[in-house]
């Protein structure tokens, strides 16, 4: 038994150390996201305030994983390889009650859109949702979430208050975004996915600094 399982890990060594690295980051990545947003929720409740958090990024981000997470689902593909997607999903729907909550916008108009939302989810999840409607939006997503990315970097700027947006977060994602470079790169040599988590990593280091000025100057002042 110990020589069967020797022979796997030599066997699987043999690949050589750059895809090993790059199967660990895949590792560390998958397991960054179950918490990735953590930190974000609980600055906004410890603050009470979600003021300098971009709803309209949210939505959009929101969106996206819906729509990446509904694509993989109704495809049949192996739970593993979307894995993160459900457990972002679940962090973005607290996240957004929070930021909706503190900048009064759980109206009436909210509470169609969101029961709107449980409608096509729930379609979706009985795949009665047609896949041609999914497989024509999945390639906005990219820019979509680049799109919700820019929108929070100008809303701290606009506000010059990054009292509510967690560091922590935005470091994770930048992190995150940097490692799939590195795995992109030596496993597909993708160059579509190489330039999306390039510019991601841009922006969300991006955001990352823009939060460290601005809660610094708050604090000053």
């Amino acid at each position: 038994m110990s020589g069967a399982l020797g022979d796997v890990v030599s066997e699987y060594l043999e690949r050589g150390p750059v895809l090993v690295v790059a199967d660990l980051l895949s590792l560390i990545t998958v397991s960054s996201c179950l918490v990735i947003k953590v930190p974000q929720i609980n600055t906004i409740r410890a603050n009470e305030s979600s003021k300098g958090i971009s709803v309209l990024g949210l939505c959009l981000e929101l969106f996206s994983y819906t729509v990446m997470l509904s694509y993989n689902y109704t495809s049949g593909y192996d739970f593993l390889s979307y894995m993160e997607y459900p457990v972002l999903l679940l962090q973005e729907y607290a996240l957004i009650y929070y930021a909706f909550k503190y900048q009064d916008l759980l109206g009436r108009r909210t509470q169609v859109v969101a029961i709107l939302y449980s409608i096509v989810a729930t379609l979706i999840y009985m795949k009665l949702f047609p896949i041609i409607i999914l497989k024509f939006l999945v390639p906005f997503c990219t820019p979509i979430g680049a799109t919700s990315k820019v929108l929070q970097l100008l809303a701290i700027l606009r506000t010059k208050d990054a009292s509510s947006v967690s560091r922590t977060t935005w470091a994770l994602s930048a992190f995150t975004n940097m490692t799939r470079i590195y795995t992109v790169f030596f496993q597909s040599h993708d160059w579509m996915l190489l330039s999306n988590f390039l510019i991601s990593t841009f922006l969300s280091a991006s955001v990352f600094t823009a939060a460290c000025v601005y809660k610094k100057k708050a604090k000053a002042e």
